[in-house]
């Protein structure tokens, strides 16, 4: 298994969400290595993105997006539940890819289906904003395994207040698979 370097992150955030699908998310926490594939994920383009976070601007929130690729953007919604993005393109373009669902590799417990599940069967909160995906214990990594991946684009989930940027089709998600949180 790989590391993916920084490179990875810092291009085109579609593309990298594309290429996200089938990597594997590894946390090593609690004194164990949990890991996910990543089936489902949503792009989050810029400060130009309505649907964005960073649409409001530079904020406590948002510096993270603003930072340098290959880092996390963990986040608290509803008040209740964290949600992971992965943060991209060059610093300053606020970009970021949110991962939506996993499929369980390895010592996942509970529902992976959703972007709040996937976090809290990963033990993924808040203290890991800002953390360094290329760090020793929470990354992401290729496994090595070839596959044939049919991808499948579709309008996000849940951003209906975004206007024209609600129908863009910048979720996307590996076709077949049971684990995706919402067809």
């Amino acid at each position: 298994m790989q590391k993916l370097p920084r490179p990875f992150y810092d291009r085109d955030t579609a593309e990298v969400a594309q290429d996200l699908l089938g990597k594997w998310l590894v946390h090593h926490a609690t004194g164990r290595e949990m890991i996910g594939k990543i089936v489902e994920v949503e792009a989050y383009i810029g400060q130009h993105d309505l649907a964005s976070h960073a649409s409001k601007g530079l904020t406590e929130r948002t510096k993270i997006m603003f930072g340098p690729p290959g880092h996390a953007y963990v986040y608290l919604i509803y008040g209740m539940h964290c949600c992971m993005n992965v943060v991209t393109e060059p610093a300053g373009n606020a970009a970021a890819v949110l991962l939506r669902a996993v499929e369980p590799v390895q010592n996942l417990d509970g529902r992976t289906q959703g972007p709040g599940l996937l976090c809290r069967a990963m033990e993924i909160d808040r203290r890991l904003n800002g953390h360094d995906l290329l760090s020793d214990n929470f990354y992401i990594v290729d496994p090595g395994r070839r596959e044939n991946l049919a991808i499948i684009k579709r309008p996000r989930i849940g951003v209906d207040y975004a206007k024209h940027w609600a129908k863009r089709h910048l979720r996307f998600y590996i076709k077949g698979n049971p684990f995706v949180s919402k067809i």
